[in-house]
């Protein structure tokens, strides 16, 4: 039986189902020569490299917005006051 690769490229995208290790997790988030995205240390696809200054950048932004919506959504939880509706329909 032909044993499957656990890492490699399918599309462009890679993937690795390799037993994560914490060295191999700690290299992959902080990589300082690498760009702004770097390979995932386990499954598909891409995560940010936390050693670039624009992963900073977008988690702030990430950050800001989901404390936005949940200031929103407290504001409108405090002024909502349920009354009830009469709809009158003429036949």
């Amino acid at each position: 039986m032909v044993e499957k690769p656990s890492s490699g490229e399918l599309f462009g995208v890679p993937y690795n189902f390799e037993r994560p290790k914490l060295s191999r997790m700690l290299e992959s988030y902080w990589q300082p020569g690498e760009g702004m995205l770097v390979e995932k240390p386990f499954g598909i696809g891409y995560t940010l490299n936390l050693a670039n200054w624009r992963s900073w950048v977008v988690l702030a932004v990430a950050g800001v917005l989901l404390w936005q919506q949940q200031q929103s959504e407290d504001d409108e939880d405090d002024g909502a006051v349920e009354e009830a509706v009469e709809v009158v329909v003429d036949d």
